[in-house]
């Protein structure tokens, strides 16, 4: 079956469950529809930018169409003239069967053209688009007018779905499938004692500064223990200052962004995988994190938060530890509690058939393809 594959930015290296889709939904047979294009296509998949500028008649019926699209779609965002039969002509060419919008602020945009021409689409609800962007009371009508116009929906997790339904957005083919990872790839090695890792971008709703603040107070005894943290972001500079400050520096390593060829190697070998997730002051939460998922497929213990579809992954005291979100004194104990315990092979193997029986992303696919074709199948 041929797809087409709708995102925000293509191609952007660090949305792997994106990639995935593009080269292995329904055996690859995939074009892509993105926002932006810029300009590298390392998938080598047809693309079309659905931003690209207009000419002049589309400008002269600009205003028409927004005010067209906005009153009956919820949105201004979609396509019109000569871009609107473009993209119509581009799916026509690629063969395009079914339509998967990565996040429902995509589907938004597509979702009318493809009822037009009578192609199904779904979407994948994944963070940022059902907690930041559902704050917005015309996001949440333009989802509730979307609903009529999908196939199906999918989310990463269960929290989504019911922040969803908290606005009155519901669709009766909803289904949680996570991004997953690839158990095969991602696999323990062998345990450096007393190591820590936390992966991910330096901004709010990671709070990297507490995270920093709990491992420096519960490793003060501890010299031995090493805390390395990767990524980049507004909240790099602040944290370097801080593990200085607080007389961690020798103990905290700050890479930056690092391919992830070398997250999956510092995983397999980390012994606790540290992730102190909260809803950010814009609302803007987690879906249900990949890097926790590729922790514990690594075999990693992980501490984390209650926070978004977190508790749907980490079970708290089976393959990780939990606290509430903010609460730092406990995050800081509970780092404490995995140093004077030592190593737990137990809790280490608990991660690792989390990850094998219920975010193995090759199983998720499949099942993606199945639920798909299930929904096609019963129209």
């Amino acid at each position: 079956m041929k797809s087409c594959i709708a995102t925000g930015d293509y191609y952007r290296n660090g949305e792997t469950f994106i990639n995935r889709h593009i080269q292995h939904l329904f055996g690859g047979e995939t074009c892509i529809v993105a926002g932006r294009y810029h300009g590298e296509n390392p998938l080598g998949r047809p693309v079309f930018e659905r931003r690209k500028g207009t000419g002049g008649a589309d400008r002269l019926i600009a205003p028409y169409w927004l005010l067209h699209n906005t009153l009956v779609h919820g949105t201004s965002r979609l396509p019109y003239g000569r871009a609107k039969a473009e993209l119509a002509q581009f799916w026509r060419d690629n063969g395009v069967q079914v339509i998967l919008a990565e996040f429902g602020t995509q589907a938004l945009a597509v979702a009318p053209l493809g009822n037009e021409m009578g192609i199904p689409v779904f979407t994948y609800f994944r963070g940022t688009d059902a907690s930041k962007h559902l704050r917005r009371t015309h996001i949440q009508k333009a989802y509730r007018k979307l609903m009529p116009k999908l196939a199906g929906v999918f989310s990463v997790s269960q929290f989504l779905l019911n922040n969803l339904a908290a606005e009155g957005i519901t669709h009766p083919n909803s289904h949680v499938i996570p991004s997953g990872v690839n158990v095969e790839r991602f696999r323990p090695a062998e345990k450096e004692p007393s190591t820590f890792l936390a992966v991910g971008r330096f901004v709010e709703k990671k709070a990297p500064l507490i995270t920093l603040r709990s491992f420096a107070r519960a490793t003060e005894g501890h010299p031995e223990a090493r805390l390395e943290m990767i990524g980049d972001g507004p909240l790099l500079a602040e944290a370097r200052a801080l593990a200085a400050s607080l007389g961690a520096g020798d103990r905290v390593h700050f890479p930056g962004a690092m391919p992830h060829d070398y997250v999956r190697e510092q995983l397999s070998r980390t012994a606790v995988f540290l992730q102190h997730s909260i809803t950010a002051a814009d609302g803007n939460t987690e879906g249900l994190p990949t890097a926790i998922q590729e922790a514990l497929a690594c075999g990693c213990i992980t501490i984390s938060t209650r926070h978004a579809g977190i508790p749907e992954a980490v079970e708290h005291g089976v393959n990780g530890f939990l606290v509430e979100e903010w609460d730092e004194t406990g995050f800081t104990a509970q780092i404490a509690r995995v140093l004077e315990e030592g190593r737990q092979e137990e809790m280490e193997h608990a991660a690792r058939a989390t990850a094998e029986e219920r975010f193995d992303n090759a199983k998720l696919l499949t099942k993606l393809e199945q639920t798909i074709l299930r929904t096609l199948a019963g129209n």
